[in-house]
């Protein structure tokens, strides 16, 4: 089966066609403004059997990969207030595979879906319930789909049995999260209700003290809407170095003395090692890290910085290895008890996946 794999980022669009798990043909636009064209475009000259779509959030209703009709389309649009940098653009995709070919099935692959199963302990605010029963408030979890791969596939790498064992896996690009993996299940996760919460990302603050949001509200007339997009587009890495929301601009700055820019990577690296101790204590050890996404695959100082937290549990990356690697690579020291790889992203390859099984294929 070929699968034509749609992955609408915030700003971007990623199309790829795969058979098996070959790529057939890609492209890429960074600036795409939902326009149908595109994704008719690639459909016209390549064809495909089936088209699986990035979806960030599934509610509490879609929690596997799931056939779209129309009442599965207005159901992912009704959710986009809960992420409005990327819902909009997946159902944007959605409509135009589905008018360019209506006899094509489209799969909606949710990012929400690998965190499904928390336990109610997990899953939880300790909110009203009357609140959270109303409203469906729980932690729903993020990047489920590069998190399902890059278990799966970092198993692979360190030699260990497929879904067995601890696994902490760290997905770290411009938005990031973490996942407490145990025997292929997720048990926890950082991000929560929406993409906003956990690990201080490239622009975004993560998780913040509710009763300094409610003061900036009450007494210092911050909007609702400023304070959303305050936390949202100008926190993180790019609020407080002043510089930029990318980590290498940052790196770069403190290394010529920028003092904002140092301590934003400290505060990052710090958020890092404290939600990365959390993950392990849920899951009681650890038997593997993994690392993904644009930093986790990089950013090699970051991998350090993680490490060495995790040492007390058996953790250690060879330093050479990890200066060395870039894509699909363990990195673990000799006599660790706790493999550390590297994963190269590949949503494409979970989104195609998901989509054939979806389908029965």
């Amino acid at each position: 089966m070929r699968v034509l794999t749609v992955n609408a980022g915030s700003s971007s669009l990623k199309l790829g066609l795969l058979d098996d798990d070959e790529a057939v043909a890609e492209q890429t636009l960074e600036h795409w403004d939902g326009d149908s064209e595109p994704i008719s475009r690639f459909l016209d000259e390549h064809g495909a059997d089936a088209v699986g779509h990035r979806v960030v959030h599934g509610g509490p209703r879609i929690v596997a990969a799931t056939v779209v009709d129309d009442e599965v389309q207005t159901y992912l649009s009704s959710l986009a207030e809960l992420a409005p940098l990327h819902q909009p653009r997946a159902i944007a995709g959605l409509r135009a595979a589905r008018t360019a070919a209506p006899g094509t099935p489209s799969v909606a692959c949710v990012d929400t879906a690998f965190h499904a199963g928390l336990s109610p302990a997990a899953a939880t605010y300790a909110l009203p319930r009357e609140w959270n029963r109303k409203w469906s408030l729980r932690r729903y979890g993020f990047h489920g789909l590069s998190h399902s791969y890059a278990v799966a596939r970092g198993a692979v790498l360190a030699g260990l049995p497929p879904r067995q064992g601890r696994v902490l896996c760290c997905h770290l690009g411009a938005g990031a999260s973490m996942a407490a993996v145990r025997d292929g299940r997720c048990v926890d996760t950082t991000m929560g209700f929406t993409p906003e919460e956990g690990l201080v990302m490239n622009t975004r603050s993560g998780t913040v003290d509710p009763g300094l949001l409610g003061w900036l509200l009450n007494t210092k007339d911050v909007a609702p809407q400023e304070l959303f997009e305050v936390l949202s587009d100008r926190s993180g890495l790019a609020g407080l170095s002043g510089v930029s929301g990318d980590l290498r601009d940052v790196l770069a700055a403190r290394d010529n003395g920028d003092a904002d820019a140092a301590l934003a990577y400290d505060v990052y690296r710090h958020s890092l090692v404290r939600h990365a101790g959390a993950m392990v204590a849920v899951l009681g050890g650890l038997d593997l890290l993994v690392f993904t996404g644009g930093i986790g695959e990089h950013q090699s100082p970051v991998r350090d910085a993680v490490c060495e937290a995790l040492e007390f549990a058996g953790v250690a990356a060879d330093s050479a290895l990890n200066a060395a690697a870039e894509e699909d690579a363990d990195i673990t020291a000799p006599g660790a008890p706790a493999r550390t790889v590297v994963v190269q992203a590949r949503e494409d390859l979970e989104i195609a996946r998901q989509t054939r099984a979806a389908l029965h294929e």
